[in-house]
Parts: C-alpha cells; structure tokens; sequence
C-alpha cells in the first residue's frame, strides 16, 4: 500500500493533484506470470512508453516511487509555463502606455492569486497521467514503490517479482546540487520546490544563468522581485548564438535584472535575516544579500536505487544510463528513453524516444534516435528557439555554411505588435537551400521553431519554405523572408545579366 505524501502547500489544488498522481493506500496489483513490457519511471518517457505499448496489445506494467507525471508536470513545465504566464500578463500591463492604455504602472500584483492559478491548472492536466487513468483506461499494471532489478529479466517492487520479456528505464533526472559552503545551511530552492512559494521573496537570487534560471529570474522580476541573476559564464544561455543571448539579456537589464555574469560564487553565509552570498566579481570580492536564492544549474540522471548491476545494464552517475543508437543498453532486454539516458532533458525529446523505445523493444524495430531532429525553446520574452546544427558545429565538422539573418525589425507585424527585438536565421549546406539549423529570437519563437524543424525532419530545403504562402502580416513571415533572402544568393551577376537580356529580348 502506498504511502503518504503532500505536495505544499495544503491547498484543495495539491490534494487534488496528489490524489491523482500519488494515490493515498494505492493497492499495488498483483504481477502478470510475464510482462512484455515492464516501465521504470512514470514521467513523460515513461507514460508515452506504457500507454503506447499498451496501445498496441502488450502486457504493461508501470512503475512510480514518487509522482506520476514526473518533472515535466510537478516541478518543470507545468508550473513553471503557468508562472511564466502570468508574470508575461503583468509586464504586459504594465509597459501598455505605448497602446494607449493608460494606469498600467499602478498594478496590484497578488502573486498568491497567480500561483494559486498554476496549480489549479496543474491539478486539472494530472488527471491525464492518474495512476487511475492508466490503470482503469489503459489495462496498465501500475505499482507505487520503488523499483529495483534483481536479475537480467526480472523487478521486484515493494515485495513483489514482476518478469519481462522487455524493460524500459526512464526514471528520469533531477535538479543538481551545487556544493557551494553553506549553501545547504542557509536552505535555497530549486525547481522541485520553487513552486511551493506562497508569498514573493522581496529579494531573490538566481545561481545559473541556463533556461531554468532565465525563465525563473524574468518571471521573479516581472512579479516584483529585486533579482540577481549570477553565472560563471560570460553570457547567458551558453549554448546559444552570442547575438541571442545577447537579446535577452538587454530584455533583462531594461526590466531591472542585476546580471552578474564571469562572476565565481565562492559560498553563502546568514546575516540576520539575510542570506549572504560571497561572490568574486573582476577580481574583487563582493556580497549579495537577498531573503532566498534559487539553484538552477542543470540536473543529474536518477540512476541510483535501481540496482542496475544487478541486471547487467551500463551507467555513468553523471550522464546516465548507456544506450546505443536503438535505445538498447548492454542488457539486450533492457531499453531507456528520456532524461535518464539523453543530453536533451525536454519533454517532447523524451516523448520521441519513448516512441522509438516501443516500436525497437517490442515489434523489431530499427529506428535510431540520431535520425530525430530535435527542436528547443528557452521559454524567457523574447523566446529562443533553436533546431539543428549552430554554426560553430557545422564548421567544426568541415561543412561549408551559408547563414541568413532576418531581423524582426524587418517585418510588419512585429512592428505593429511592438516586438522588434529578435530575429530568425537559418544555417544553409553552402551552395544549397538544405537547412543544418535555425535560430528564432521571439516572443512566439517555440510556436515558429516547428516549420523548420519539419522541413529538416522530411528533407525539404528552405525553397519550399519560399513557395509556400504565409498569411499576411504574421511574424512567420520572417521564415519565409529567410527563404526571398536564399533566392537573392542565387542572383549572381551572370544570372542577372542573362535574366536582362532575356527581358530585353523580349520586349524587342
């Protein structure tokens, strides 16, 4: 019988979700003689696993020591898209004066009322990944407990044995500690315990200038918080275009964000009421007090307590479980899929492979989980969006790039809408239209990313993206000025001088 727990704070919302993802006295059922399938880890990796091989007719069992839902749904994008929201609705009102909307400087912000939305929000999608749903709806075998291997085909949870023919980790990862003195003795949050707030920390200190922590700072600040946003590197969102992250952090200055980036966190202390963070910063040290500091600085695979030895399966603590290009780990009956085996932690990654997992696991597949094309989006206002190669790695192995540029100053609608800040690019195979990666900086810029990634994904060049026509004015229509600028390439001078002869001839 499963144990239980609270989600704070102890509000209608949170039992509701509780209920629906970590059942109070579930009843584990008892284990099918063989199992096609058996399912570590219910979050998203795990739950499309379960319900698609179930799906299909297999016999599935599903296993959750904690939330079903996992992270994406708990502590990731849920909460933190519903908080995203909201401070977007707030900053909205209040730089209105450029509309002709008057008083938007004199907001009452109830920053309760607006985490009261998220997780009533929150509670509503559990009910799609309720222990109940997949077990009454889906004929899934779903055990609360957790989940260890006791030889190459078999799982034991809470006492009892569960054999398969086919298992699948994807017990997914978690927020990385940071072994900064004192922190732990001051007390910080991360992202599975920054959505518990109740009340808006006057004062708030980001460590970790990566998606997590620029969605966070922006949304803290938007709300009313005095945010500083420290980093070790020199720009934020390391992995991006300079010029991209270039583009958020002025975002950032203008909304009052201290940026204290190339800066090395030396530890934390207590003052008083204040928690004292000692920083060296160009060589000189220096302190920030605040009343709460965030940690977002990236996240660990949750390898541990699945006694994968035992099943002969490979790991490393930090990257996580080993798979080859099928998903396969040294154990040939055992499989992974999502933040557990993968360098991309997103959500739809994990979904993707989960679907790869099933069809190589089950039905003999051969599908390769290098031939995904995977988009992303750091989720701050403007967007950053990314798919595919970024320059610097399409040169580092040897191929030629032709990369276009179009600001959004450039496009109508951006200028009506008043978001001119940004732009889309698109890394081309030198002396063809095959797109290797784009970049959008937007404020819809996720919405955007998904008409390059489909044309990488079914092989079209960035010329169908010129032939097809996009409504006017919308601001995708960057991504078909992207294409009006690929054709101009082709424009070269002995094509224009054949092109004006041809005219002239015919006009006699």
């Amino acid at each position: 019988m499963s144990t239980t727990i609270a989600i704070p704070p102890d509000t209608p919302e949170n039992r509701t979700l509780v209920a629906n993802v970590h059942p109070d006295g579930w009843i584990n059922p008892e284990p099918a003689g063989r199992y096609n399938l058996v399912v570590i880890g219910a979050g998203t990796a795990g739950l499309v696993t379960a319900a698609g091989a179930a799906g299909l007719g297999a016999r599935v069992a599903l296993i959750e020591r904690h939330l079903m839902g996992g992270d994406c749904l708990n502590f990731g994008c849920v909460p933190s898209k519903g908080m995203l929201r909201a401070s977007r609705a707030i900053h909205d009102v209040r730089s209105a004066g450029e509309f002709g909307i008057a008083g938007g400087e004199r907001l009452a912000i109830d920053f309760a009322a607006a985490m009261e939305r998220m997780r009533r929000i929150r509670a509503a999608i559990s009910a799609h990944d309720s222990a109940r749903r997949f077990r009454d709806e889906l004929g899934v075998d779903v055990f609360i407990g957790q989940g260890r291997f006791t030889g190459s085909d078999c799982i034991e949870v809470e006492g009892k044995r569960l054999f398969f023919e086919r298992a699948a980790i994807c017990a997914g990862a978690r927020a990385a500690s940071l072994p900064l003195p004192g922190l732990a003795e001051a007390g910080y949050l991360t992202n599975e315990t920054v959505f518990t707030l109740t009340e808006l920390p006057h004062r708030l200190a980001v460590i970790g200038a990566g998606p997590i922590g620029c969605e966070l700072a922006q949304a803290f600040a938007r709300f009313g918080s005095r945010v500083t946003l420290l980093d070790a590197a020199p720009q934020l969102l390391g992995r991006e275009d300079r010029d991209a992250a270039g583009v958020v952090a002025r975002t950032f200055l203008r909304e009052g964000i201290d940026l204290r980036l190339g800066v090395r966190v030396a530890g934390v202390g207590t003052r008083g009421g204040d928690k004292v963070i000692s920083i060296e910063e160009h060589g000189k040290a220096a302190e920030v007090a605040v009343d709460e500091i965030l940690v977002g600085v990236g996240r660990v695979p949750n390898v541990e307590g699945l006694n994968l030895d035992e099943a002969g399966v490979g790991y490393d603590p930090k990257q996580g479980v080993t798979v080859d290009e099928r998903l396969r780990t040294s154990n040939p009956r055992v499989y992974a899929a999502g933040d557990i085996c993968s360098p991309y932690k997103f959500t739809h990654a994990a979904d993707a492979q989960a679907r790869i997992l099933i069809a190589n696991a089950l039905f003999m597949g051969r599908r390769k989980r290098s031939a995904l094309t995977i988009p992303w989006c750091t989720y701050t206002d403007p967007e950053v969006a990314h798919v595919g190669m970024y320059e610097t790695e399409a040169r580092e192995q040897g191929i030629e790039v032709t990369t276009l540029t179009v600001p959004l100053s450039d496009v109508d609608r951006a200028l009506l809408d008043g978001e001119t800040e940004g732009f889309a690019r698109v890394h081309l195979q030198k002396g063809s239209d095959r797109i290797l990666g784009a970049t959008i900086v937007a404020r819809h810029a996720g919405e955007m990313i998904g008409e390059l990634s489909l044309a990488m994904t079914s092989g079209l060049g960035l010329s169908a993206i010129g032939a097809t026509i996009h409504p006017y004015p919308t601001q995708a229509e960057a991504i078909r000025k992207l294409a009006d600028a690929y054709n101009r390439t082709r424009l070269t001078p002995f094509v224009t001088k054949v092109l004006r002869c041809w005219l002239a001839w015919r006009r006699g």
